[in-house]
């Protein structure tokens, strides 16, 4: 994809949900900032995933590939926190104490 077209996006469902939820006087603050991050996050990690890989959906079974690579993708990120997670609860992290 191209950085522009992708950019494009971004700034159009921005002002899409921006607009949506100002309807609303800004009752739903959080919720906004939360859909605008997860447009966001999934935009950037889409184009990350996907970089220097040539990309076709032509069919159904190259869009169910496409989403398998994403979500092992995803689920590798989740993996690696777990990992780092545990590894960190296992350390020692009282400190010295002279008695």
């Amino acid at each position: 994809m191209e950085i522009g077209l992708i950019f494009f996006i971004i700034g159009i469902l921005t002002i899409a949900v921006w607009i949506i939820f100002a309807m609303g006087r800004m009752k739903h603050k959080f919720l906004t900032f939360l859909l605008i991050a997860l447009i966001l996050f999934s935009i950037l990690s889409f184009n990350l995933v996907f970089k220097g890989k040539d990309i076709s959906v032509k069919s159904v079974s190259d869009l169910g590939n496409l989403v398998k690579i994403y979500f092992s993708w995803l689920g590798g990120i989740f993996n690696n926190l777990k990992t780092i997670t545990t590894q960190a609860i296992k350390m020692d992290w009282q400190t010295n104490k002279t008695a």
